[in-house]
């Protein structure tokens, strides 16, 4: 079972809170901070979708272009010793550094969900 939902290219995390009895949200990825809730799970998908839609059309009244959830590039500092042995480990499967590394890093997302 999974609590993410995904509407326009937009993701979002859904928790319940049983104390107050009502799903809470906010779309993941992006700078701006957009929450959304509802009592029920058909509300709460209706909340997210119209959260996204309202984002959408909030930034082009302002003129201003919403965030996109990720580009594709990835930057970051690891060890060297790290970067060795990933190296090797792609070459010895014959991929390049960045294909080894996309599917290294989508086998660990997809455990995350």
């Amino acid at each position: 079972m999974s609590n993410i939902m995904q509407y326009r290219g937009y993701a979002a995390a859904v928790e319940f809170d049983a104390e107050d009895d009502v799903f809470t949200g906010h779309i993941a990825g992006i700078n701006d901070v957009i929450g959304f809730h509802a009592d029920s799970v058909a509300g709460i998908k209706a909340a997210f979708q119209e959260a996204v839609d309202d984002y959408l059309a909030a930034c082009l009244k302002a003129g201003k272009p919403p965030d996109k959830p990720y580009s594709g590039k990835i930057m970051f500092r690891i060890a060297p010793e790290i970067h060795a042995r990933a190296a090797i480990a792609a070459q010895l499967a014959g991929k390049s550094l960045n294909q080894w590394g996309e599917e290294a890093l989508a086998e660990k997302a997809m455990r995350s969900r």
